[in-house]
């Protein structure tokens, strides 16, 4: 891919994370609240978010959800400084979120943390891009 090429895949990719922190926020906005979709979208929106970051640099990606080994792909100088507890919480609702199984199921508490989460994880991320004069990922929805 030509370079401008590769730009608008990788705000592609942002646009789709962006996307899915809007699906939380609606999700959130419900009484009560969709707890576990909402979890499991903000895990999609910090792995989107990350990718994105990933493709701008032409970077190849795993195609896995751990959020932690995508951050570890990312160039040191990009500021995306997530602890790793973050990211470890957040992969962990891209399986418990979307499949039964033996854990307790989301709560309001649990979605509203990993949306916060998810979002610091897409500014970082998006405050890069336009430090780089490239959108956040605003075009369509």
């Amino acid at each position: 891919m030509s370079d401008p090429d590769v730009a608008a895949e990788a705000q592609r990719w942002l646009r789709f994370a962006r996307e899915d922190l809007h699906v939380v926020e609606l999700m959130l906005a419900e009484d009560p609240p969709v707890a576990r979709h909402a979890c499991l979208h903000s895990q999609q929106a910090a792995e989107k978010a990350l990718k994105a970051a990933l493709v701008l640099e032409g970077i190849d990606f795993p195609f896995v959800h751990d959020l932690d080994a995508l951050r570890n792909l990312v160039p040191g100088e990009w500021s995306v400084d997530i602890p790793p507890v973050v990211l470890a919480r957040l992969t962990e609702w891209g399986m418990e979120a979307r499949y039964p199984g033996d854990w307790p199921e989301p709560t309001a508490d649990d979605a509203a943390r990993a949306e916060s989460e998810a979002r610091a994880v897409y500014e970082a991320v998006a405050a890069e891009f336009s430090r780089r004069g490239l959108g956040r990922g605003e075009g369509r929805r």
